[in-house]
């Protein structure tokens, strides 16, 4: 004859390591989004944010910025800015353009990822445009401009944890793109379908 307490309690705890583990794998799938919009709050990793205007008022202080520009090696991409580096002021937004071109006889598509160094800058740098925040379609031999509108937060200046910092460096790496997402990857296919390709 069985124990009706027994049997509770291996109920009980069977129906606990079914709640812990189903909770577990939420956390799982949650992690990654969770991530992204903890490095875009705080700009954890160089992760810029994202304005939709500039600041009414520009600060004396002025900032050097860089261009890097890199391309994944499965994109058969051309792509660079067009200036080295620029200068602005705190408060000020600024146009900058990169160039890319489809260097293969087939239409591909590509998306960016992106960061500044030094990475605790991140917070006060704000994108207003930036060709990033959509993917990139280029048919065979194919070349356009793409531009990033851009601003350092004036409350960088009173951070005593940046205060040294007058140079930043803005990098893109462009990644052929599937669904939206970076394919890092030589056996998932990020070429357009035939029905969008163009000669």
């Amino acid at each position: 004859m069985t124990n009706p307490g027994l049997q509770r309690r291996k109920h009980l705890t069977a129906s606990f390591l079914l709640t812990v583990s189903a909770a577990m794998v939420g956390l799982a799938f949650a992690s990654v989004p969770l991530y992204r919009l903890l490095c875009k709050a705080i700009g954890l990793g160089g992760t810029t944010q994202v304005a939709t205007m500039a600041p009414e008022a520009q600060s004396a202080e002025e900032f050097t910025v860089r261009f890097d520009a890199n391309t994944d090696k499965q994109l058969p991409w051309d792509f660079k800015p067009e200036v080295k580096s620029v200068g602005l002021k705190a408060g000020e937004a600024i146009t900058v353009v990169y160039h890319a071109k489809n260097t293969s006889d087939h239409a591909t598509r590509g998306t960016a990822t992106f960061n500044v160094t030094p990475e605790k800058i991140g917070i006060y740098f704000n994108k207003l445009e930036c060709f990033c925040f959509q993917e990139q379609d280029l048919a065979p031999g194919q070349e356009t401009d793409m531009a990033v509108k851009f601003f350092i937060d004036p409350a960088i200046l009173k951070d005593k944890t940046t205060e040294e910092v007058r140079t930043i460096t803005l990098s893109y790496t462009f990644f052929r793109s599937l669904n939206g997402r970076p394919v890092a990857d030589k056996t998932a296919s990020a070429d357009l379908p035939a029905t969008q390709k163009t000669n």
